[in-house]
């Protein structure tokens, strides 16, 4: 089986679409169309259904799917494994990292690779943490700094670099910035803005109401935290997040009976997968931002 074509099978199944995998890999989508041909004629088999502009796959597609993957990781750590013989730090640096740490934490670290290692071609996904963590499990990403789940899950390894503590904010016309120390059921009576409950984050926050026996009236979620200070900040409910995101559209608030929150932030990578030479710079710069605002 000839790597391109099972590059544009796996493509086509991810994408569930020919065209789009075509515009992923700068083909025409005839030449997609025509590495499919050739690997369903080379396995003897239907890889995929195409009924309309449906994509999907065969149950030999399916069974396939996963060995192309891990062919092609196996392919990749080649490379990279003969490239870092040299020593030479170059190449690509595939990594995922969420709006927030983006936006917050990164650009000192971003600075100073680049400064030190122009040679690398840096691209940055910007997705959640929690699909960050699937990408990683998939091999589609080398490294990811993102918020750290509650407990890694194996294979996974993890490190974290800053300790983000979370807190408790509302406009200053809200009802409960007049008394900075309500009761944490006070806060069950009011609106709340808050992380989905998907996020890591989310689950903090609703881990502890629930522990506490407390009904959120949280009807109003997104996952960027940008978005929840704003709204937020005109009044639509109370909310919580990372102490260094609050400003002079918020105040903070101290519930009694509310136990300490805090996220960590840091990298995950997959520890089957070869570290590039520019994956390990990273980390390397990376490690000596740990704990710095």
């Amino acid at each position: 089986m000839d790597t391109p074509d099972l590059t544009a099978f796996v493509q086509v199944a991810e994408a569930r679409s020919f065209s789009i995998a075509a515009t992923a890999l700068h083909l025409t989508q005839s030449a997609v169309s025509r590495r499919i041909a050739a690997l369903e004629r080379e396995l003897g088999t239907r890889l995929f259904d195409r009924v309309g502009r449906s994509v999907t796959l065969t149950e030999a597609g399916a069974t396939l799917l996963p060995r192309a993957r891990r062919i092609l990781r196996e392919i990749d750590d080649s490379r990279i494994l003969l490239r870092n013989l040299s020593g030479d730090v170059g190449g690509s640096l595939l990594l995922g990292t969420s709006h927030h740490i983006g936006l917050h934490r990164l650009p000192g670290v971003l600075r100073a690779f680049s400064d030190r290692h122009p040679e690398v071609a840096l691209e940055l996904q910007f997705l959640d943490s929690e699909a960050a963590h699937d990408l990683l499990l998939q091999g589609q990403i080398e490294l990811a700094v993102v918020t750290l789940p509650p407990a890694t899950l194996p294979p996974l390894a993890s490190r974290t670099i800053w300790s983000d503590p979370l807190v408790f904010a509302v406009a200053p016309d809200h009802p409960l910035a007049q008394q900075p120390r309500p009761e944490l059921a006070e806060l069950g009576a009011h609106r709340a803005v808050l992380p989905g409950s998907g996020t890591y984050t989310g689950r903090i926050v609703t881990a502890m109401f629930a522990s506490a026996g407390i009904d959120l009236d949280a009807t109003m979620s997104t996952n960027y935290l940008e978005t929840i200070r704003m709204m937020a900040g005109i009044g639509l409910g109370w909310t919580v997040l990372p102490a260094t995101m609050l400003d002079e559209r918020l105040v903070r608030i101290e519930p009694r009976g509310a136990p300490a929150m805090e996220r960590q932030l840091g990298w995950l990578r997959h520890p089957n997968r070869t570290a590039s030479n520019a994956a390990s710079a990273f980390l390397e710069i990376l490690e000596a931002h740990a704990d710095q605002p």
